[in-house]
């Protein structure tokens, strides 16, 4: 691999990308790990590649280490086996599963410039058609203040949103629980919004990442209503926040297997650090943080309110473990020929590239004891629940579930084997990662907080989230 030539660190949960010479944003379908070759779908003059979002860790991290590699954006929502490592209709457009940032041919960064305090509407309204960037603070029907921005040739400025129009540089839309079906998905209306946030890189060493809420829409401007939550700083400057907010949580210790959760933070449209709201609409800010900033570090949680992304940098993804390496881990398992402890029969994890259907040699797992063992259905202890079984092992009641490997290297905070799942989804993962996601609280709606599965979003339940497996044989 290449790890001489990086420019940016990377964001969010997940996407795929490719490093060529001439090009920054390239999709890449397969790659070599090892940086001699790449195979790209798109272009031939890859020189490596990488991914990252639940599904692809590896594809990412060769693309961010290889030149001009900003880094990358993996998203947590997906449904289990259905956005496990792939969005279900495939990475589209600027609709992907994994994101990459890589530095622009030429910069699109701005910074703020001239301020007016306009009285008129009609005033307001000619300043935000000048062409330039802006941002308008209706303070009251009569009073607006304009912050102009100007070119910036030292930042690079990537924007995330739901959004389809041309200022948005990622889609991103809600995730949908594994817990959910399609109905239910339906019914509910977006949270997160069409213009959410906005990421400026730095072109120039360290090439710093940071945040602000609010992205700039196809007539270049940031409205702050007048019922926003929006004020004016002791040092003179106007800012404000946004409808659901934009969170962030930087992890304690780095996104390492020594990580701790960090604590939950909101950024303002300035980029300020504050306390979170009451409410997640509330139109009265948190306290500053000013001992914290909105740099992206590796680990780096962000809430859209609807869509939770997971920013990675291209040093982090360099110490994460691929999909090759996922891959080895489940032949090995497999290799060692685990047996269901009823009927004998052999057990056999699924091929990655097959992770939709459950399988005849599939383990499924009682997931209050741990005990894996191959499919039947005898042993339900409940009428409401048909998923409750007795373990014929331990008799211990509790979710039966068949187990799928988490696909998305990005995720993972160590490269140690898949020993543990997740409740009740039944992804599994290394201990540590297993761990290290089952103490996250992730912002579930506009209120609550609760630990997800990473890789399909489904609520964690059980004393300790996870369980760890007990297989029969020689795989302990």
């Amino acid at each position: 691999m290449y790890f001489t030539d990086i420019r940016y660190p990377c964001f969010n949960f997940c996407f795929s990308f490719c490093q060529s010479p001439n090009s920054h944003f390239v999709t890449c379908r397969t790659f070599c790990l090892e940086g001699k070759q790449a195979i790209c779908s798109r272009s031939t003059s890859c020189r490596s590649c990488t991914a990252v979002h639940r599904g692809g860790a590896e594809r990412l991290r060769s693309l961010l280490l290889a030149n001009d590699g900003w880094g990358a954006s993996l998203l947590l929502d997906d449904r289990p086996n259905k956005y496990n490592g792939a969005l279900p209709n495939g990475d589209r457009g600027r609709r992907k599963s994994r994101f990459a940032l890589y530095k622009r041919p030429k910069a699109n960064g701005v910074k703020p410039s001239t301020v007016h305090v306009i009285s008129t509407p009609q005033a307001s309204k000619a300043i935000s058609c000048k062409g330039q960037h802006s941002i308008s603070y209706t303070l009251s029907r009569n009073q607006t203040v304009v912050v102009e921005y100007t070119h910036d040739k030292d930042t690079d400025m990537f924007q995330v949103g739901r959004s389809t129009e041309s200022p948005i540089d990622f889609v991103v839309t809600d995730t949908i629980s594994g817990s959910q079906n399609n109905d239910e998905a339906q019914i509910t209306q977006s949270t997160i919004s069409r213009f959410a946030c906005r990421i400026v890189c730095d072109r120039n060493e360290p090439y710093t990442a940071r945040i602000f809420a609010a992205g700039f829409d196809s007539s270049k401007n940031i409205f702050l209503g007048e019922k926003a939550a929006k004020w004016k700083n002791p040092d003179g400057h106007m800012d404000g926040l946004t409808t659901n907010g934009v969170l962030v949580m930087h992890p304690r210790g780095g996104f390492t297997e020594e990580s701790q959760p960090g604590v939950w933070r909101e950024i303002s449209v300035c980029g300020d650090v504050y306390t979170l709201r009451e409410t997640r609409s509330a139109q009265q800010r948190g306290k500053l943080v000013e001992t914290e900033t909105n740099v992206l570090q590796d680990g780096s949680l962000i809430d859209l309110c609807g869509a939770t992304l997971l920013w990675r940098t291209a040093d982090g993804l360099f110490h994460t473990p691929t999909q090759k390496h996922i891959e080895a881990l489940r032949q090995e398992i497999n290799a060692a020929r685990p047996q269901c402890p009823v009927g004998l029969n052999t057990l056999a994890f699924p091929s990655i590239n097959r992770k939709e259907v459950v399988e005849e040699k599939q383990p499924w797992a009682y997931l209050s004891c741990g005990h894996v063992h191959g499919y039947h259905n005898w042993g339900h202890r409940s009428d409401t629940e048909a998923n409750e079984r007795e373990c014929p092992m331990c008799r211990t009641v509790g979710p039966y579930v068949p187990l799928w490997l988490g696909c998305e290297a990005g995720f993972y905070v160590d490269a140690g084997p898949p020993t543990h799942a997740f409740t009740p989804c039944g992804h599994v993962c290394s201990e540590k990662s297993a761990k290290y996601w089952s103490q996250i609280p992730l912002p579930h709606g506009t209120h609550a907080f609760h630990a997800a599965c990473p890789f399909c979003a489904t609520q964690l339940l059980g004393e300790q989230n996870c369980i760890k497996l007990i297989f029969q044989g020689p795989v302990d």
